[in-house]
């Protein structure tokens, strides 16, 4: 197998790029070091791009190794032929090697083995080649044995037949049709164990559908259902056509008439064999499918939620909204730092406002807090109502905003978080991660398990290795592209930066604490198992702030400090003066090809070391849209149909888009009213998480909690 080819059609790339990635990748290279650093060797090979590759190769390599194991066993079972062998070598799927391998891999006892060690191989060739019903039953005779529990002709027959059965279904070319077939004609059909219950799936009571036809979210609902025991699902194929290319292709040419015997083994080996393991193996590719496309989506919002842009600057008041145990809050200031944390009641059923008014206000003006950050959860809308009331009430532009507190609890009772905040208690922890957050989402949303954001669709009935892989994926890509300030990060930021892992990213930060800031990035060689390959990988997304060398403080590799160097001397510009950003030099370098020629680097690492001296440590989130700051509230009451409004894109899922609109109830714009331009074939093609925009209310059901909004105005 040809897997540089394989993977570059894939792409539609080179094979010389993929061939130059593979090489990284095994030289131990991470993927965002590859896609920022060595753009050159794999030709601008990006991120995703880099990702999928990663994927791809690591299942055909693992897709070579079966191959040889399958081989290596039929060889030793002495049973390998040539065109065996071709098929093997050329089959592109581990389920295509596992149909093939199917009649020799070792299995429990069958009734065909039961059949085989009675003797009975040779009449299941008889019945094979036989033209009459009646000359089987007399070759039947021969094989009676009461020592093999043969005790008539009968038994002889069916023992034949379960060998006939046995060796169709073990037929890699008839699975093949059946499962395409299935796949392409059969129907899913789906009903209630109850039909009066009331329940989150009363879609699927009675639901049937072709199953090419069925969307990712229908299958992975439909198996929750099932697994809740709520509904029971079977598959219907198109038996008739499937029997009748199996009587077709089974029997001998020579066999001119139907034999009975035949027949009846086709129907058993579909029935008994074939059926239940094609309808197990489309449901997994079912599910596998429909997991992929959620992890996609997953991966995208997560993208989106991750790069928002962090509100700088500003004193930040967290607000953990609760009932009997009171609201916990936390003064964080323009750093992160937690300046002072303080429980009130205004919520029921102690519902002291007057009081909580009095000690938000002596908070507001001792710390000049100008933003609070309130988390969605219990208790917020009544927490929402004391906050605008308190706004009106004083004469300082404050604004809050509402923020997804999802994993903020996770996070608040994890061992990271006890041992950053020792002196308190779960509540208050949680409170100041609901300020960090708006400050910046990135740096603290990198300590919460991405599974418990909350901006993903059946996350938890996924493969969980897979979801964690794609995830810490997003995660990685999203530190790496904004880069990390090595004298504030967290060891949580730190291990998901390129080359850093767990232990060493507890090191930089002991470094940090008993030696003081780093001035540096040659300080990182200094650091506790950090060593040179580690520090090639993670110096570039380091960022040192006022240190010695202003390259420290962006995306320069160190590898291209001579270059930097000698860029700045041919444009004549001090490095001093490249903390504000070198504005024209792109213009002010003539010839790049040959300027690149003399440095001996690639152009378009020459034009990435330019840009960033052009705008240094430009941060990407700058360009993703602001949170939506409020001084009023809204309550579903108020909400009318027609009513246009501006709001938060929280969630995008398969059918749709939730969108926050104030009102503690995000709205359903289902993927049907996202626009009337075009035909949206998925949510992710108009809007993203944090997306800001203009919706038109069509209905409201109180009662049901459920809004639903329209972005065709």
């Amino acid at each position: 197998m040809d897997i540089i080819r394989i993977i570059s059609d894939e792409l539609k790339v080179r094979p010389s790029q993929v061939e130059a990635a593979v090489k990284l990748i095994d030289e131990g290279n991470t993927i965002p070091f590859i896609a920022r650093y060595r753009k050159d060797v794999t030709d601008n090979l990006n991120d995703e791009q880099l990702r999928h590759l990663g994927e791809r190769l690591t299942y055909l390599r693992n897709l070579e190794e079966r191959k040889e194991a399958v081989i290596a066993s039929i060889n030793e079972q002495e049973k390998m032929t040539p065109e065996l062998l071709k098929k093997i070598e050329e089959a592109e799927t581990l389920v295509a090697v596992e149909d093939l391998y199917r009649p020799y891999k070792p299995k429990r006892r069958t009734r065909a083995m039961i059949a085989k060690e009675k003797g009975l191989e040779p009449l299941a060739n008889v019945i094979m080649k036989q033209k009459l019903t009646i000359e089987a039953t007399e070759a039947a005779k021969e094989y009676i044995s009461e020592e093999k529990e043969v005790l008539t002709e009968e038994d002889a027959i069916n023992g034949a037949i379960d060998i006939i059965a046995e060796a169709i279904s073990d037929d890699a070319n008839y699975r093949t049709y059946i499962r395409k077939l299935t796949t392409e004609e059969g129907s899913i059909i789906v009903k209630a164990k109850d039909e009066e219950a009331e329940s989150v799936y009363e879609n699927y009571y009675d639901f049937t559908s072709n199953i090419k036809k069925l969307a990712g979210y229908q299958i992975l609902a439909i198996n929750r259902g099932e697994k809740e025991k709520i509904l029971t699902v079977k598959l219907e194929a198109p038996v008739d056509k499937i029997i009748r290319y199996l009587m077709n292709h089974s029997k001998r040419k020579e066999n001119q008439y139907t034999d009975q015997y035949i027949d009846q083994a086709i129907e058993d080996s579909y029935d008994r064999l074939i059926a239940p393991a094609i309808e197990r193996e489309i449901r997994s590719s079912l599910t596998e499918m429909a997991e992929d496309g959620a992890i996609t989506v997953f991966q995208k919002n997560l993208r989106q939620l991750l790069m928002q842009p962090p509100i700088a600057n500003k004193v930040v008041l967290g607000w953990d909204p609760a009932f009997r145990t009171g609201c916990k809050l936390a003064v964080v200031d323009e750093t992160g730092k937690v300046l002072d944390t303080v429980v009130i009641f205004p919520t029921a059923p102690q519902n002291k406002v007057k009081e909580a008014k009095k000690t938000l206000k002596a908070l507001v003006d001792k710390y000049n807090i100008s933003l609070i950050s309130v988390g969605n959860g219990t208790a917020s809308r009544e927490s929402e109502q004391v906050i605008v009331d308190f706004l009106s009430e004083i004469d300082k532009p404050v604004q809050y905003v509402i923020v997804n507190e999802a994993g903020a609890s996770v996070y608040s009772a994890s061992e990271l978080a006890s041992k950053e905040f020792p002196e308190f208690d779960v509540g208050q922890r949680s409170a100041a991660s609901i300020a960090r957050r708006l400050q910046d989402p990135l740096a603290e949303l990198v300590k919460i398990d991405p599974k418990a954001i909350g901006v993903g669709q059946y996350q938890h009935d996924m493969n969980q290795k897979h979801l964690s892989e794609a995830l810490d994926g997003v995660v990685e890509s999203c530190v790496n592209q904004v880069g990390v300030d090595l004298n504030t990060a967290s060891a949580p930021l730190l291990e998901r930066v390129s080359g850093i892992n767990k232990t060493i990213a507890k090191n930089i930060v002991d470094y940090r604490e008993a030696n003081g800031k780093f001035t540096n990035r040659k300080q990182l060689n200094k650091v506790s198992k950090l060593g040179p390959k580690a520090f090639e990988q993670c110096a570039g997304f380091m960022r040192i702030s006022g240190g010695d060398n202003p390259l420290d403080n962006t995306s320069v590799h160190p590898e291209s400090y001579n270059a930097a160097d000698k860029i700045l001397e041919v444009a004549g510009v001090d490095k001093s003066q490249i903390s504000g950003g070198v504005k024209g030099l792109k213009k002010s370098l003539k010839d790049i090809k040959k300027l690149s020629s003399e440095l001996g680097i690639g152009e378009l690492t020459l034009n990435d070391i330019i840009d960033e001296l052009e705008k240094p440590g430009r941060d990407p989130r700058q360009d993703m849209p602001k949170p939506i700051l409020r001084t009023d509230i809204l309550t579903m009451e108020d909400l009318s149909e027609g009513m246009i409004l501006k709001g938060t894109v929280r969630n995008v899922i398969d059918f749709g888009a939730f969108v926050d609109i104030g009102v503690h109830q995000d709205g359903l714009v289902h993927i049907s009213k996202l626009t009337d331009k075009k035909f949206v074939k998925h949510p992710l093609e108009i809007v993203s998480v944090g997306d800001v925009v203009e919706v038109k209310v069509l209905s409201v059901d109180v009662a049901k909690n459920r809004i639903q909004l329209s972005m065709v105005l």
